[in-house]
């Protein structure tokens, strides 16, 4: 790499450490147009990096249509190197480098100076606005925030009537026939009005997007021929992923890139749905020690990087690096990245990835007064957006469903554990002459798991319920796969999870026995059915609504093909399924709307009446004898205008059950409609009375829902 030549003086500016990243100066800023010394350059920028293992630090920058220039950072500050820098306006790249000594003027680079060892150059801007790939090499680009947002701005919408929908920006739109294909695949893409349209319909409130920050693929999927679909890889926290942009846009610049993200936003907020992300702060793109360089690692990787005091990375998150949120820089640019999406792109929440590496303390132990959770919770911007911790990782100690603080909900894995075992596993052991698990378990999960947010002062709306995610089978493979198929993903089928607790009903895989198709179906419903009724907050994995399948692949993270996209061909199964879940999110809007505002966060003014198939209350030897699998529950509001029957028959025969008596002594009993069985007998069924305390027939392996 061929050095410039310059004066070693050291020289000293007006610059400031603060903001860091490229900003315009802060004389600027006030207005003043000057710092003393003469009319500021309109292409003037105060540059600030944190670089506390770099003893000098110069900025490499290229301003469009321009020659590359390099000029040292003159200033120091606590480890951030700083100083002004002209002729950097925006869409300007980028990058810093270490330097043996500097001066403040710029100085021209000779042509192919810069990249003459094929390598990467220069380091990525951690706080940079883009990530640009034109140049062979990775660089930062200096963006403008301008875009006409109109009357936009976050929803805001309640934790008790949210409904997630998790989804991938790429694989939601890249087989959709009605959305023209310059547009799949893209952030145009999901905000083409057949998507829009489809989410609305389905009665979702709320997006979560897989990773949309700038993302590289591992070395090894490389060697592959893979790519790392997921996008759990992140290389710049301030970026979006430019490869989820249409082509046109890509052509024109990250601006373009940046404005068509915004597009989406705003036309997803203009149908009613938030905007979450999913984000990745528990380790970078750079991995192992022996990965590659491409920001942190230079810039001061025994700061950035948790290490063991010799060195040696200490990894807690399975991917060669963890950041170290013992440090109060790390925290801060967590911090500074997730208020410029908020504010930049209006993004109304967040769900943390392996997020207990975020709240890890000096002792590397999980606290959960953190300082990363107290500041979040201080901040008047982060402490208003919807906050979900993915609440564990994979270190010591890494298990903390329960224990995140009060402001965030947590993905409940004892949720997806209990109703898979309770639907599915349980069943296949009946089925085969075995035994299956009592019902108490399946009755704390549709509960709301209260006593596993309890201790954390949080209400049973802290419980993120869900049975499929982006990580593990879909809901249809769950029913059609006893085993993961991984072979696709080349490493001989050894990655993904082996306790899936899933059962394919008696045949592997595709089938056209009609029998075991629906089977199949009935668990589909009662799966989603469960997740619906449930209290506490449920997501959806994009089209498990439409009973897709990933082929028995339980880790489709680097198959970005039609394993993963979404498979929008409508089958007699994906209509069904289709029309039975738009059903059960309408009955969960309708109960919720008859209810108060604050049910079910206040348990005082909530009722959970629990009775056996006989209509008494439930005895404790009920509750436990593994040989009884039917349960109701009556569940509403003492303010609330109706009440929700949930029967659930967890047994492989029809049951008769009495009605529980619920009127006071001498009152004329209730009455209760049938809105809903997941049985094949709803259409001949729907809207049937029953009166409390009369008989009512419930079929095997179903779930049926009354209202008074």
């Amino acid at each position: 790499m061929v050095m410039p030549l310059f004066d070693t003086a050291s020289t000293t500016d007006a610059s400031t450490a603060l903001p860091l990243g490229v900003s315009v100066p802060r004389a600027d800023v006030a207005g003043t147009g000057s710092a003393g010394n003469g009319h500021r350059p309109a292409a003037q920028a105060n540059v600030a990096c944190y670089a506390p293992g770099v003893r000098n630090l110069e900025i490499v920058y290229k301003a469009p249509g321009g020659d590359w220039r390099v000029q040292a950072l003159p200033n120091v500050s606590q480890g951030v190197h700083h100083g002004l820098v002209d002729d950097i306006p925006y869409g300007s790249k980028y990058g810093f480098r270490e330097a043996a000594g500097g001066q403040s003027l710029p100085v021209a680079v000779p042509a192919g100076a810069i990249d003459d060892d094929g390598g990467q150059p220069l380091l990525l801007d951690p706080y940079g606005r883009a990530v640009d790939q034109s140049e062979g090499f990775l660089t930062s680009v200096r963006m403008a925030g301008d875009f006409d947002w109109g009357t936009d701005a976050r929803l805001h919408l309640p934790w008790r009537d949210t409904i997630i929908y998790e989804a991938h920006v790429r694989g939601q739109s890249m087989l959709h026939p009605d959305v023209p294909e310059e547009l799949r695949g893209t952030y145009a893409g999901l905000a083409h009005p057949a998507i829009v349209e489809h989410l609305k319909s389905l009665g979702i409130t709320s997006v979560q997007l897989l990773p949309v920050h700038f993302h590289l693929d591992e070395p090894h999927l490389q060697d592959l021929g893979l790519t790392n679909y997921w996008g759990y890889n992140t290389a710049a926290f301030f970026a979006p992923h430019p490869g989820y942009a249409t082509k046109a846009a890509q052509d024109a610049g990250p601006q373009a890139v940046q404005d068509e993200f915004k597009r989406m936003v705003k036309a997803l907020h203009a149908a009613g749905l938030e905007v979450i992300l999913d984000v990745v702060y528990n380790h970078t793109a750079e991995g192992g020690a022996d990965g590659q360089t491409l920001n942190f690692r230079g810039l001061g990787e025994d700061t950035y990087y948790r290490t063991d005091g010799h060195g040696k990375y200490v990894d807690t998150t399975g991917c060669g690096n963890s950041l170290d949120f013992s440090r109060p820089q790390v925290v801060q640019l967590v911090l500074d990245s997730l208020r410029y999406w908020v504010d930049e792109f209006h993004i109304d929440g967040f769900r943390f990835d392996l997020a207990v590496t975020l709240c890890r303390n000096a002792a590397n132990e999980f606290d959960p007064q953190h300082r990363f959770l107290v500041d979040v919770a201080a901040d008047p911007v982060l402490s208003s957006v919807k906050l979900i911790a993915e609440p564990w990782d994979v270190g010591y100690g890494g298990w903390q469903t329960g224990r995140f603080p009060a402001g965030w909900v947590d993905w409940n894995d004892h949720f997806r554990d209990g109703v898979r075992s309770f639907w599915l596993a349980d069943r296949a052991a009946l089925e085969s002459g075995g035994h299956g698990g009592s019902v108490a378990k399946l009755a704390d999960m549709l509960s709301g798991s209260a006593g596993l947010f309890a201790a954390s002062g949080r209400s049973r709306l802290a419980s993120l319920n869900y049975i499929a995610s982006h990580d593990g089978f879909t809901m249809n493979d769950l029913v059609s796969y006893d085993r993961k198929h991984n072979e696709a993903n080349g490493e001989q089928n050894r990655d993904g999870h082996g306790d899936n607790r899933s059962y394919n009903h008696g045949f592997e895989g595709p089938t056209e026995d009609g029998a075991i198709l629906a089977r199949r179906a009935q668990s589909r419903r009662n799966l989603m059915a469960s997740l619906m009724i449930a209290l506490g907050v449920p997501m959806i994995t994009a089209g498990d609504e439409l009973a897709r399948t990933q082929q028995g692949n339980n880790n489709a993270y680097c198959q970005d093909n039609a394993i993963a996209w979404l498979d929008w061909t409508m089958t007699p199964e994906s209509h069904e399924m289709l029309r039975s879940t738009k059903r059960y999110i309408r009955l969960r809007k309708e109960f919720l709307a008859a209810q108060p505002n604050d049910f079910p966060g206040r348990a005082e003014q909530s009722y959970l009446y629990w009775f056996d198939q006989a209509g008494q209350p439930m005895s404790m030897e009920r509750w436990n004898d593994p040989q009884h699998r039917v349960m109701q529950l009556l569940l509403g509001s003492d303010d609330g205008t109706l009440a929700g029957l949930v029967v659930v028959n967890g047994s492989t025969s029809d049951v008769q059950i009495t009605l529980p008596r619920v009127a006071a002594e001498g009152a004329p009993q209730r009455m209760f409609e049938l809105r809903l069985t997941t049985s094949p007998l709803h259409e001949a069924r729907q809207g049937s009375r029953v009166s409390s305390g009369e008989l009512d027939l419930v079929e095997a392996n179903s779930i049926s829902i009354y209202r008074t």
